[in-house]
């Protein structure tokens, strides 16, 4: 009896000491706390003054070069391949022969058309000359006539499904991969060259409402290719979309004429740099003090060392900075870095 008393004793004075230690350590955490507190009270951000700045009204969209033409030629008739004329890499016109098909019952065929055509003909010019003399009627010569004919169509019909044994190119171009060798059996509809246009391309880019409102099918447009620092091409808008797509942007698209050697191919980035060459002055914010991106149109603004989540009225892109049209005056602070760790009315310390 007395062994379990004096073992609920123990237990009871070592949960007391378990208490005492856990609540000292609480003490010693929550005042630690304060000291920190007390030492650090502002969040520390970097920020900008709200300017009218000088600012080049250029507005630069990039985008991929693309083929103005690309096709894929493929077989129109069975047989096996028994020559390729071109390569990867060549250059060729349109019209220009790259295959040819042997298809046997093809050939023949057209050899039978011909031989008809030839008796028929022969036929006809025997029946016109009896005719003339009166030893046929006008019926007979008209039944003759429509065997000419008919034989004719039938050669014409042959030569056609004949001159599909080869394959032949219908724009000028490059051969950017040739999928055939001699030898290969194809059958209709078997891939054999793919076609790009590189004398031209297209570039695709997207442009925001605030500057599509300023472009126009047929305008030219200068274009940058970072691989050619020092040259620009020249453009032409071809193609200004009706509609915005989920970024709010419109896609347009302008044709760029390439150089006597060729130098843009299709992959490579390009920059349209639409607007004039006049700088205007405008009251602008970096971008980076936006919060998230410039589509949120919030703005922490610093006033008496507390930061104010505002919205403001974005205007025009100029690169690195932002035109603000409401919301901001000349001389205001902005927030540009550290706005993940506010809320609105977090007291701030600027840092450098």
């Amino acid at each position: 009896m007395k062994k379990g008393i004096i073992r609920v004793v123990v237990i009871i004075a070592c949960l007391a000491g378990i208490y005492y230690i856990i609540n000292k350590n609480k003490e010693k955490n929550e005042a630690e706390t304060r000291i920190v507190a007390e030492k650090n009270p502002n969040v520390s951000v970097t920020a900008d003054t709200v300017k009218i700045r000088s600012v080049d009204t250029k507005y630069h969209a990039n985008g991929t070069f693309m083929p103005f033409q690309e096709m894929q030629l493929a077989a129109e008739s069975m047989g096996r391949v028994t020559r390729v004329m071109v390569d990867d890499g060549s250059f060729i016109k349109a019209g220009q022969t790259l295959a040819v098909i042997e298809d046997n019952k093809v050939s023949l065929g057209v050899e039978d058309a011909q031989a008809v055509y030839n008796s028929a003909k022969a036929d006809l010019e025997r029946v016109e000359s009896a005719y003339a003399s009166g030893g046929v009627t006008q019926q007979q010569l008209d039944q003759v006539k429509l065997q000419y004919e008919n034989a004719k169509n039938n050669l014409r019909s042959a030569q056609i499904n004949a001159s599909e044994t080869t394959i032949k190119s219908s724009i000028d171009g490059v051969v950017n991969q040739r999928m055939i060798e001699p030898g290969s059996y194809v059958s209709p509809g078997t891939p054999a060259f793919d076609i790009v246009s590189v004398s031209t391309l297209k570039l695709r880019v997207n442009v925001d409402e605030k500057n599509i409102t300023t472009l126009k099918i047929g305008q030219t447009i200068p274009v940058k290719v970072s691989v050619y620092p020092n040259e620009t091409f020249e453009g032409k808008v071809t193609f200004i979309a009706p509609k915005a797509n989920n970024s709010l942007s419109f896609p347009v698209e302008i044709q760029v004429q390439n150089n006597s050697e060729n130098a843009l191919k299709a992959g490579m980035y390009g920059t349209a740099m639409f607007g004039g060459e006049a700088e205007v002055d405008a009251l602008v914010v970096p971008r980076r003090a936006f919060v998230g991106s410039v589509s949120t149109n919030e703005i922490f603004v610093i006033r008496d060392s507390v930061a104010h989540l505002i919205n403001v009225s974005s205007g025009r892109n100029f690169g690195d900075y932002v035109e603000v049209t409401g919301g901001l005056e000349e001389g205001d602070k902005v927030v540009t870095a550290g706005q993940i760790n506010l809320i609105d009315g977090t007291p701030v310390k600027i840092i450098q």
